[in-house]
């Protein structure tokens, strides 16, 4: 378990692509969408927040609920509420709608936070992934400073800051096939998501 650490899951609320409902509670074999990364939040840290603006449907997850602190829409304000809201050095960011995510790609993520480092984000061929990585809370008053001037891309914010980038091919090395940065933004990503899910329980493909 990483003390030193918090696991900060960005739970947005309602889809305007799902006719208001929220995602993170669809089914996916049998389970919330959002089941496996608080499972594996629990697992890994000390401490597991919840960010969301609607906080009325998590009550039952028993989880440390928070809201954004600014009202901008967006997900720079998730992380800002991560970072003030934790008692460690350190955040891990994910989406409440990444069923598929890995404990190996966490973990190499977390192996390269350094003092110093204020970010710590993985590649892949799709480009930098700011919503799932690393932060240092020594990194707030930046954040809050260009939340303020309405500056709200991560990678920009960052810009000024020391970030280290885990190049794709290593971040490949723990998840060939990159299942951990499957997002559900979508109904055909639901349908998708249980696609993969049901080759996975089959054994006919996907990783374990």
């Amino acid at each position: 378990m990483h003390l030193s650490c918090s696991g900060v899951i960005l739970a947005g609320g309602r889809s305007s692509r799902f006719a208001g409902a929220n995602k993170a509670f669809f089914d996916l074999g049998g389970s919330p969408v959002i089941q496996p990364v608080i499972a594996l939040f629990r697992e890994m840290f000390s401490e597991t927040l919840l960010v969301t603006n609607t906080p009325v449907p998590y009550l039952p997850w028993n989880a440390a609920i928070v809201t954004d602190i600014f009202s901008v829409k967006s997900s720079l304000t998730g992380i800002h509420a991560g970072l003030f809201y934790a008692g460690t050095p350190y955040i891990f960011v994910a989406a409440c709608d990444t069923p598929f995510i890995r404990k190996s790609v966490v973990e190499l993520v977390l192996s390269e936070i350094e003092p110093g480092i204020a970010a710590v984000m993985p590649e892949t061929p799709a480009g930098t992934e700011p919503l799932f990585a690393a932060y240092a809370t020594e990194a707030l008053p930046v954040v809050e400073h260009n939340i303020r001037r309405e500056k709200l891309k991560i990678q920009r914010v960052f810009q000024k800051l020391r970030v280290r980038k885990i190049p794709a091919n290593r971040v490949m090395e723990a998840d060939p096939d990159l299942e951990t940065f499957f997002n559900i933004n979508t109904p055909a990503d639901l349908e998708a998501a249980r696609a993969r899910l049901a080759r996975k329980v089959s054994g006919t493909g996907g990783n374990d």
